[in-house]
């Protein structure tokens, strides 16, 4: 089991990077899926942002095999991608899908969600990812057809059907299957999917491996780092497929998520100190973190939005 989880966090310095072509390329999806720990699979999405070349696949879309019927974590972020999906779990199991999880009520988490549906399958989500779609729903999916143009074809807003607020445990098969909201992080509803018996958590977008963590306008970093060092830590997971990049462990996740948001808390906070302004804070020296992917697109963002949220604190 180690070993299998060994190989995928060894690649993945290698893997990672922008510039790497689709690696499934005859299927919708990025990559193919791989088995982490016996029972749990993860489709390994881009570390780039969304394109017409990666299908929007770039983030982890994730199976558990219960024994008794599949859950599936993150509706994707098309019809299409969802259905590409399907056809991997079939390969891997006859046992029918039974339940879908959106991580949050991003694109890529719940834009698939017409197709589960049509299905007749159950999709639950958190109260505040739901609020979202509801909200946004329409302006997401306009975004992804940009982007991905013909394979957008049959995909509509479809929200979750099955809501929670802080637990939902799912008892399916041999497995006892938490989804969880540990706190504010860094989109609303985020949720963690948790099976404490195999020690793995399914972390979505609290944890992020490889890519550096967009920070949006409104997140709260310091409400982020509070859930990530208390909640999610505590829960003592000893495998982490975090929302995009490679499966890896606690220590990986912890450096190149609130590594990073403490690090550049305390540079704009310096900044902040002697006088600096909003124009000023985009220059914050963030080369330490150049390694990670989406670097380009994120760090000036992220500094300004850091920014605007310490001025008041």
């Amino acid at each position: 089991m180690v070993s299998v989880l060994a190989l995928v966090v060894a690649s993945g310095a290698a893997m990672a990077h922008e510039d790497i072509a689709d690696m499934y390329p005859q299927s919708e999806l990025y990559s193919k899926p791989v088995q982490v720990i016996p029972g749990v699979w993860s489709a390994i999405g881009a570390t780039a942002p969304p394109t017409y070349e990666n299908s929007g696949h770039n983030n982890n879309l994730s199976f558990i095999v219960t024994g008794d019927g599949v859950v599936v974590i993150n509706g994707g972020a098309s019809a299409r991608l969802a259905a590409a999906l399907h056809e991997e779990i079939k390969a891997v199991t006859d046992q029918p899908v039974k339940l879908v999880i959106n991580e949050n009520g991003q694109g890529h988490a719940m834009l698939g969600n017409s197709y589960w549906a049509d299905l007749g399958v159950d999709i639950l989500a958190h109260e505040d990812a739901i609020a979202v779609v509801e909200e946004d729903g329409d302006f997401i999916l306009q975004g992804m057809q940009r982007y991905n143009q013909d394979k957008a074809e049959g995909t509509r807003v479809v929200n979750a059907n099955l809501s929670f607020s802080d637990k939902h445990v799912i008892e399916m098969g041999d497995v006892t299957i938490e989804a969880l909201h540990l706190g504010p992080a860094h989109d609303p509803g985020d949720t963690q999917v948790w099976i404490p018996q195999w020690g793995i958590v399914i972390a979505g977008d609290i944890a992020f491996h490889e890519r550096m963590p967009p920070i949006f306008e409104g997140t709260c970093t310091s409400c982020w780092i509070e859930t990530f060092e208390g909640p999610f830590t505590d829960l003592g997971a000893t495998f982490v497929i975090p929302g995009h990049g490679h499966p890896t462990n606690m220590e990986m996740v912890t450096i190149e998520t609130v590594g990073y948001l403490h690090d550049l808390r305390d540079k704009i906070g310096a900044h902040i100190d002697e006088g600096g302004d909003l124009a000023g804070a985009y220059y914050v020296d963030q080369a330490r973190w150049a390694y990670l992917d989406t670097f380009e697109e994120l760090a000036t963002k992220n500094a300004g939005r850091v920014y605007e949220e310490m001025e008041w604190e």
